[in-house]
């Protein structure tokens, strides 16, 4: 009766938990850049004093899907999309480098360039990208950034800085909590002058929604099944008690 309570009580458990990764990805469907994580369960033995004769279940996000996905055209000059491989460049709130593809951009308070989350996004001296006032803003392909000043003639344009565009070629990259992409280590990862960025594009999130509900509702009868294993153990206990009053 113990074991069966406890592979059932902790399936259960893990089902929840695998539930929580399916039902984030598919809130994320319609989310810029977004990159879909991946859930797997695995048996897990029991060890301490004694023989490993107890066995749990247990739920973990192997990695994260980064395959790039389809570019949605928006006209807007500040919007930008990784074209293939690589990675934008931004600053986490610990003040660390992250990598992230959102590419939906803005201007905040302090001019500083940022991502729609607020992010400021790096350049390639290593600091935060900062704009002076200006007219129009152009980024090219390489991720240059030129800008019409205010107050100057029409064909006066200032280059001033390049987006720090990365890749992971070493596949060290991880998805924190924070929804941005980490080293483990937190050592930056080195430009590649091979990354390329569409101006005008967004990138569609690569969550494949029927999957992600398939899943959910595949977790919801497991669910219902360890809670169906957990009510035999129970009642098995209890007719296993009621034949010792018998005797």
């Amino acid at each position: 009766m113990d074991k069966v309570l406890y592979l059932a009580m902790s399936g259960a458990r893990e089902a929840m938990r695998s539930q929580q990764a399916h039902a984030n990805n598919l809130a994320n469907a319609n989310t810029t850049g977004f990159k879909a994580d991946f859930a797997q369960a695995r048996a897990m033995q029991v060890f301490g004093e004694g023989y490993a004769s107890r066995v749990y279940a247990q739920a973990e996000r192997p990695g994260t899907d980064i395959t790039p996905n389809t570019l949605t055209q928006t006209g807007r000059s500040m919007d930008v999309a990784v074209n293939g491989e690589g990675w934008i460049t931004v600053i986490d709130s610990n003040g660390n480098e992250a990598y992230t593809r959102a590419g939906e951009l803005q201007v905040n308070e302090q001019n500083q360039l940022v991502t729609n989350a607020g992010r400021p996004v790096m350049g390639n001296g290593g600091i935060p990208i900062v704009l002076p006032p200006f007219e129009s803003l152009e980024i090219g392909g390489d991720g240059t950034i030129t800008v019409k000043l205010l107050g100057e003639g029409s064909t006066d344009l200032a280059i001033l800085d390049r987006i720090k565009l990365v890749n992971d070629a070493d596949g060290q990259l991880f998805k924190g909590t924070d929804g941005l992409m980490h080293t483990g280590n937190n050592q930056p990862l080195p430009i590649d002058n091979n990354v390329q960025l569409r101006s005008g594009f967004l990138e569609t999130s690569n969550v494949n929604s029927v999957n992600e509900l398939t899943s959910i509702i595949d977790l919801a009868r497991q669910f219902e099944m360890h809670v169906k294993m957990m009510k035999t153990a129970e009642d098995n206990s209890s007719a296993a008690a009621r034949i010792l009053q018998l005797q």
